[in-house]
C-alpha cells in the first residue's frame, strides 16, 4: 500500500540528511504493519540555549485503521537531542512501539482482562478450604481458600459481598473464582 508521507521542517533549513533518516525509518514502520495509510513527521529545531546548542524536536503521527498513533519527543534539556540523528531515532523507536501494541490490539493478541464481579459468600467451608459465592444472577461459583485476597479465608462470612474474577476453565465444580477480593465496606 502507497502510504502518504509529508516531512516539515520549522525552525531549520530542510536537511536532505535528515529527510533520507526518515525516509528509512519510515520504511522500518511499514515492515511492522502494511496498514500505514499516512506518515507526517514534523523535526523542529527550538531557539538556542545560553550554553547549549539546539535542541529537537521530532513528531510522528501516523494514521491507521482505528485511529492515529502519536509519538512526540519533547527532550526537555536532554542535551543528548541537539543530534538531530538521535531525536529522530528516539521518536521513531517510541513510534513502533505505540505501533506495535496497536496492531495487536488490534489483531486481538492482546489479553484483554475481565473486569472483576461482584456476589456474596453463599458457604464457607474452612475445613475443606473451599467455598461458593453467588453471582448477581443467581450461580454459585466455586472458590479455594488460595484464591482469597490476603489471606482472609478464615475472616469470610456468608452473605458478605466480594469483588471476583471467575477462570475461563470450569473446575470439576463447575464456574470457579480465580481471585476473590472482599470488600472493605462490607467489613
Amino acid at each position: 500500500m502507497a502510504m502518504d508521507l509529508h516531512i516539515s521542517f520549522r525552525g531549520m533549513e530542510p536537511s536532505p540528511a535528515a529527510e533520507a533518516q526518515v525516509r528509512r525509518r519510515v520504511e522500518e514502520l511499514e515492515q511492522f504493519s502494511d496498514r500505514i495509510s499516512a506518515c507526517r513527521v514534523v523535526l523542529e529545531a527550538a531557539d538556542r540555549h545560553h550554553q547549549h546548542g539546539r535542541i529537537y524536536h521530532v513528531r510522528v503521527d501516523l494514521t491507521v485503521p482505528g485511529g492515529r498513533i502519536v509519538a512526540n519527543r519533547e527532550p526537555g534539556l536532554n542535551h543528548a537531542h541537539e543530534d538531530l540523528g538521535v531525536a529522530i531515532r528516539d521518536a521513531f523507536d517510541a513510534g513502533r512501539r505505540r505501533l506495535q501494541d496497536h496492531m495487536r490490539r488490534l489483531d486481538g493478541k492482546i489479553k484483554q482482562h475481565d473486569s472483576p464481579l461482584i456476589g456474596r459468600i453463599a458457604s464457607v467451608f474452612a475445613e475443606r478450604d473451599y467455598g461458593f459465592l453467588e453471582t448477581d444472577t443467581g450461580e454459585e461459583v466455586w472458590f479455594h481458600r488460595n484464591s482469597v485476597s490476603g489471606g482472609d479465608f478464615d475472616n469470610l462470612k456468608v452473605g458478605e459481598r466480594v469483588r471476583y474474577v471467575t477462570d475461563p476453565e470450569e473446575g470439576e465444580k463447575g464456574a470457579q473464582a480465580s481471585a476473590v477480593f472482599p470488600l472493605e465496606t462490607a467489613r
